[in-house]
């Protein structure tokens, strides 16, 4: 059952998406432009985006902190680190890059492909190729952190 809800909770946030806008890169591309902040075409919709979820998550962290447990699990599982270690510090920044530099993040680029546009399959080979990196850069890039 709860596979199926986070079907459904998937396919609720891709729609959002979609409606948004926001699996279109041109949109935001032209969000990000601080160019067009100056010339006055900025497109300021998906601030309105971005408001609505911080709001929705805002009223959501306030519900589930008086839940004892999750709904479809026995505990929370919550972060537990206390240091700022490279991977908090440089997976961001490339993040913040590709998404500046193409106009996609994860979520919108996933949704895209249903469109079949090559921008995304492109965008979500490079993205599983980073993730593999990463994954194999981790160990090596923590051990030479601790040893530190």
């Amino acid at each position: 059952m709860s596979k199926l809800i986070q079907f459904l909770i998937g396919l609720l946030f891709g729609t959002g998406l979609v409606v948004a806008g926001m699996s279109d890169p041109a949109k935001v591309l032209s969000f990000l432009d601080m160019a067009a902040i100056a010339s006055g075409s900025w497109d300021a919709s998906l601030a309105f985006v971005m408001g609505g979820g911080v709001i929705i998550a805002a009223i959501g962290y306030q519900l589930v902190w008086k839940m004892r447990r999750p709904l479809f699990d026995d505990a929370f599982h919550l972060p537990n680190a206390t240091t700022i270690d490279p991977t908090i510090v440089v997976g961001p920044a490339i993040f913040g890059i590709g998404w500046g530099l193409v106009g996609f993040c994860p979520g919108p680029a996933i949704t895209a492909l249903g469109t079949g546009a090559w921008q995304a399959v492109l965008f979500c080979a490079a993205m599983l190729v980073g993730m593999a990196v990463a994954r194999a850069v981790k160990p090596s890039v923590m051990t030479a952190v601790a040893a530190e």
